[in-house]
Parts: C-alpha cells; sequence; structure tokens
C-alpha cells in the first residue's frame, strides 16, 4: 500500500514537503488515540531488548537525527516501533538552516541528497519540550543530538557547544556530539584530534551523568577513524556513532547531469552501507566490547540491521530508508529480527 502511495503521489511532491506531512501524522499519533493501537502491534519483542549506555533499549534500531529536529515526534516514533529516537540536530541558536531546495531523492539510489544545514528552533526552545518527554510512560529511549550554530565562528565552538549541553543533557538519556555534517562550514574541521579532543572534554563535563558519544564522517581515512576511537577510549567517552552521510558521489545510478544539477550536501541510503560497515568494523578493533558502537549509514532491512550486530554494533540507526520503506519500517525490522532469532534459537536447539 504505502509502495502504491509513495509512487503515485508522494515521490511527485517536493521531498521536504512530503516529510512534512508525514511528520505531522507521526506527531498526531499518540493524540488521536490510534498510536495506542498502533504501539500495541508494533512493541518489539522483549528478546530484542540491548541493554547499554546504562539503558535498557527495547529494540537494537532506533531512527537517526535528522527526522525529528526539534523533539517534537519522540512518542509517535516509538509507537512506530523505533527503540530510542534521537532527535536533532540541536544547535544553541534557533536557525532556519540553507535554502529551499535542500532535500533531493535518488529514486533508483534509494539514496537522498540533503544540504538542510541544520534548521532548528534552537536548545533553549526544545528542551522544555524534551524535559516533558521524560515524563512519558514506555516512550523510546532519547537521544540528543547537539552541533554547531552556524553563525558561531569554528574558533568558539566549544561555547557554543557548551550553550546546548547545559540546556540539553539534563533531558537526554544520551548526548551525541555532531562533528560531522558536510552541510555546516568549518564543522567537519572539528574532528581534526587537536581540535575534537578539547571539544569532547568539555562536553563530557558539562554533561555530568549523561552519557556522551561523537558522530563522526565516512570520509575520514581509516587512520583517523582509529585515532578518534583512541581519543574516545582515552576520555572515557561512551561511545561512537558510525557515521554520518557521506559528500562521495560514487557508484551512484543517477546521471552525473542529475548530481551536478542538484550540488552540493550529504547522501544518504544504501550507497552509504558499504562504508558505514567498513568503519564499524575499523571501530571494533580498536575499542572494547563495551564500548557503544551505534551503526547507521545503508540500512534498509532486518538483515542490514542483523549485520551490522553481528559486526560489533551495539545498536543500529536508520533515517532515508523511512522514506521510501514508509511508516512500519521500524516494526518490520523488528519483526525480521525476531524471526531470525527464532531460527538461531531453533538451529542450535537441533544441534
Amino acid at each position: 500500500m504505502y509502495r502504491i502511495l509513495f509512487s503515485l503521489f508522494l515521490s511527485r511532491l517536493d521531498p521536504e514537503t512530503a516529510h512534512h506531512l508525514a511528520f505531522v501524522v507521526i506527531r498526531l499519533l499518540p493524540r488521536i488515540g490510534v498510536g495506542y493501537l498502533l504501539r500495541a502491534m508494533t512493541r518489539p519483542h522483549r528478546s530484542l531488548g540491548v541493554d547499554t549506555l546504562g539503558l535498557h533499549f527495547e529494540s537494537p534500531f532506533g531512527v537517526a537525527a535528522g527526522f525529528d529536529k526539534d523533539g517534537e515526534a519522540v512518542q509517535g516514533l516509538g509507537q512506530l516501533g523505533f527503540g530510542h529516537v534521537e532527535v536533532g540536530t540541536i544547535t544553541a541558536r534557533p536557525q532556519d538552516g540553507n535554502e529551499r531546495p535542500r532535500l533531493f531523492r535518488l529514486v533508483d539510489d534509494r539514496a537522498v541528497i540533503n544540504r538542510m544545514g541544520f534548521n532548528n528552533r534552537g536548545a533553549s526552545d526544545a528542551a522544555p519540550r524534551l524535559h516533558r518527554q521524560r515524563t512519558i510512560r514506555n516512550r523510546p529511549v532519547l537521544g540528543i543530538n547537539i552541533g554547531k550554530s552556524r553563525v558561531v565562528d569554528v574558533d568558539a565552538a566549544i561555547d557554543d557547544y557548551l550553550d546546548s549541553t547545559r540546556l540539553l543533557a539534563p533531558e537526554a538519556d544520551y548526548l551525541a556530539v555532531n562533528v560531522s555534517s558536510p552541510n555546516t562550514p568549518g564543522l567537519r574541521g572539528l574532528q581534526e584530534l587537536e581540535k575534537l579532543a578539547p571539544l569532547l572534554v568539555a562536553v563530557r563535563d558539562a554533561a555530568g551523568q549523561t552519557p556522551v558519544l561523537v558522530k563522526i564522517a565516512p570520509d575520514l581515512s581509516d587512520d583517523e577513524v582509529l585515532k578518534i576511537a583512541g581519543l574516545v577510549i582515552e576520555l572515557g567517552l561512551s561511545g561512537i556513532i558510525a557515521t554520518n552521510t557521506t559528500i562521495a558521489r560514487d557508484g551512484l545510478v543517477a546521471s552525473e547531469q542529475r548530481i551536478a544539477a542538484i550540488g552540493a550536501g550529504g547522501l544518504s541510503g544504501h550507497p552509504l552501507a558499504a562504508r558505514s560497515l567498513e568503519v564499524l568494523r575499523l571501530i571494533r578493533t580498536a575499542v572494547p566490547p563495551e564500548l557503544c558502537v551505534i551503526s547507521v549509514g545503508g540500512v534498509d532491512t532486518a538483515s542490514d540491521v542483523a549485520e551490522r550486530l553481528a559486526n560489533g554494533a551495539t545498536l543500529v540507526q536508520g533515517y532515508t530508508a523511512f522514506l521510501y520503506r514508509g511508516p512500519l519500517w521500524a516494526a518490520t525490522i523488528n519483526r525480521g529480527l525476531r524471526r531470525m532469532n527464532r531460527r538461531t534459537l531453533t538451529g542450535a536447539a537441533s544441534v
């Protein structure tokens, strides 16, 4: 049904307009009563539960930052079956982001290019709303992703991140430090160790008891990935989120003319899968088993999630395939993981 709807209607809409329409419906689910019935249908089986970061996740599968930028649909997303919701990216100062159009589908590649630019209403606006989320029973685990305000110079980035941290860390189950979006000028330069280390120390100390993770780019070299992994261990951070979108355009079905017409932005979806998996495997060679590693990038099916878990992911996130699979995507993945678990158990019992 969703495929028909996407083909005949949603794919003909501007992608950002289509996103907003879907978002409004998801945000309203708890208010119209349908969400509670839906929750009974989509709740992950207890066998899928994961304990990490001092938290219990009902499912290893969650929605990545970018879908719910201001933390307005956390409960609705949980009712669709996501075990955690990472909201944001939220900046200390409200900002409109880049000019539209800034979101582009590559349907044949099952991919998206975006240059949203951290459009959000700011940390002060989000904090009271996210505080209310913490009082809701049966909500998903809440991650809050923070980034640099565009108007703030890179040299002043630490103070800017600290403004967000002080407001949002008390409301977060975990805090994600985004230094890897390609859509804010200068941001990826913060992944250089001499800039990253003092930033992460400052956020870690200001966050108090809230677990802090850092989100990295897939375009880092293997050596850079390993150095950041080592830094995370040295600083005693709680984990790594790998990876953000890519600026690469390799191996796409879409024509060069189409890609050139779209222009700059981060590519997400299926073309990112191979590199995201490579980075996950690389990180796992360098960090202890107990460190939380969240794998994101090119995840589409339950088999994709299972592959990431088998290669050392503690948790897995997705976003782009949500646009192509529809509202029951998370529930479908959870059912698929449950079936795989049952087959594994049945096979083990028969040996």
